[in-house]
């Protein structure tokens, strides 16, 4: 994933970043770094980035539409595209897995053999608690990110946050 810089040179990089503002996005230091998002991620603070092997992504999918309202992120040419919603309920059918919600809800084809690492992050953003699941091509490509749900009040809710405390435990690396 590390081919214009080391490891050790992304991760000082993105060190000196977060020493100005800790809740700049990844993104944003993405291309600060011109990096993947992957780069970055992957070199997080421990306290900000579990790892997850990308053979995973399917189970945690699967688990997803329990949890609530959540934001699904996909970045695109610059443009971001958001979903606030429960995450749909999919099934696996012709190489994709295949996102199936109703109508008006999020429908989708996932190439879930490409997504190779995954990420739950836990970082500020524009200064308030953000949480995440990041899924990453083999490359350090973010594929699509699923962030935890707010209430009308903006708060994270309490359920997500300990199926998130979950999700780690069983599997980090």
């Amino acid at each position: 994933m590390y081919s214009k810089s080391t490891k050790q040179e992304v991760l000082e990089a993105v060190a000196t970043l977060m020493e100005k503002d800790d809740s700049i996005p990844v993104s944003d230091m993405s291309l600060q770094l011109s990096l993947t998002e992957g780069e970055i991620t992957f070199v997080l603070p421990s306290n900000m980035m579990t790892a997850i092997a990308g053979q995973h992504a399917q189970e945690i999918l699967e688990a997803l539409p329990a949890w609530g309202k959540v934001t699904t992120i996909v970045h695109s040419c610059g443009s971001i595209f958001e979903y606030k919603a429960p995450f749909p309920k999919g099934k696996v059918a012709h190489g994709y897995y295949n996102l199936m919600g109703r109508e008006g809800e999020l429908h989708g084809h996932l190439k879930l053999d490409l997504v190779k690492h995954i990420a739950v992050v836990s970082k500020p953003f524009h200064k308030m608690e953000s949480h995440y699941i990041g899924f990453y091509d083999e490359a350090g490509a973010c594929v699509f990110k699923v962030y935890l749900g707010r209430d009308q009040k903006r708060q994270l809710f309490p359920e997500q946050l300990d199926k998130l405390a979950q999700l780690k435990k069983e599997f980090a690396l």
